[in-house]
């Protein structure tokens, strides 16, 4: 199987499973590479993502780590033979890798969470508004630099689109609501945006008004990817250096927390859009 330069965020997760499900069973490298009869090396790459696993090689070390778990299995072996190229993959080499990785944590979520506290989210997001928010960026991001970000955020919203739409909540803040990028006309017609793709089956946005006092994790983007299973929920979080990704048990719990507080704090989807509407009035 070929050797991978530059493993996505996904294939090292899968490698970061398997890994987790031999230390869960005690088992050494030296062990799990004998039972795949091949050296410690290899076995070593294969769990850090350089190197592919087989459905046949993910089922022989669950057996032997007495993994009983069968869906968790499963969902581990549909995310190894997953061998379509995305759509994504079009901007390797012109757009930094984390932006990728998360066009395609998005394409294999079962649903996805969001929340925003300084502008609306990205896939709900006009060109317009997409352009002005990269053009905020320090340090400045070229014309062409910002002309192919807009491309790839607008080709995100591709999964609004096939014919299994991703399900997908918003928490947003009204202060992002409230945040003008461009000129006069955009965010309005932003705001208008936004509350007409609520109204979409498979899109929840609920806003969370100025009235509300506090809130966890306020300044962090968060997007948090269902995964097939539970165990391979992912959350995404921006940084001044690029996404960040964990799944790590203990983040999960954290930011499943964050999102309870969002759910019971927000207002109702038809009261959202009431506001938004009321704010796009008053830009």
């Amino acid at each position: 199987m070929a050797t991978r330069t530059t493993p996505t965020e996904r294939q090292k997760r899968l490698g970061a499973e398997l890994r987790k499900m031999r230390l869960a069973a005690g088992a050494t490298t030296e062990y799990a590479a004998g039972l795949l009869g091949i050296d410690r090396t290899r076995l070593s790459n294969m769990e850090s993502g350089i190197r592919p696993f087989s459905a046949e090689r993910i089922r022989t070390l669950a057996c032997n780590y007495a993994c009983t778990d069968e869906s968790y299995v499963e969902a581990l072996i549909a995310m190894a033979e997953a061998k379509e190229r995305g759509w994504w993959e079009r901007h390797r080499g012109t757009l930094p890798a984390g932006l990728l990785d998360i066009a395609e944590l998005e394409w294999h979520a079962a649903r996805v969470r969001t929340t925003q506290v300084m502008h609306v989210p990205g896939l709900l997001q006009t060109e317009e508004y997409a352009r002005a928010v990269f053009a905020a960026v320090l340090p400045a991001l070229s014309r062409l630099e910002v002309e192919l970000r807009v491309a790839h955020r607008m080709e995100r919203q591709q999964v609004f689109e096939r014919p299994d739409p991703l399900p997908y909540v918003a928490y947003v803040h009204e202060a992002a609501l409230r945040m003008t990028y461009g000129d006069a006309d955009v965010p309005r017609q932003q705001l208008a945006y936004l509350a007409e793709q609520s109204e979409r089956e498979s899109i929840d946005v609920r806003v969370i008004p100025m009235s509300v006092r506090g809130f966890p994790g306020a300044g962090h983007a968060l997007l948090y990817a269902d995964g097939d299973v539970p165990q391979l929920d992912t959350v995404q979080l921006d940084s001044a250096h690029g996404p960040e990704f964990t799944g790590a048990d203990a983040q999960l719990t954290k930011y499943r927390a964050h999102l309870d507080w969002m759910d019971s704090a927000a207002l109702p989807p038809a009261a959202s859009r009431d506001l938004i509407r009321n704010v796009a009035r008053d830009l």
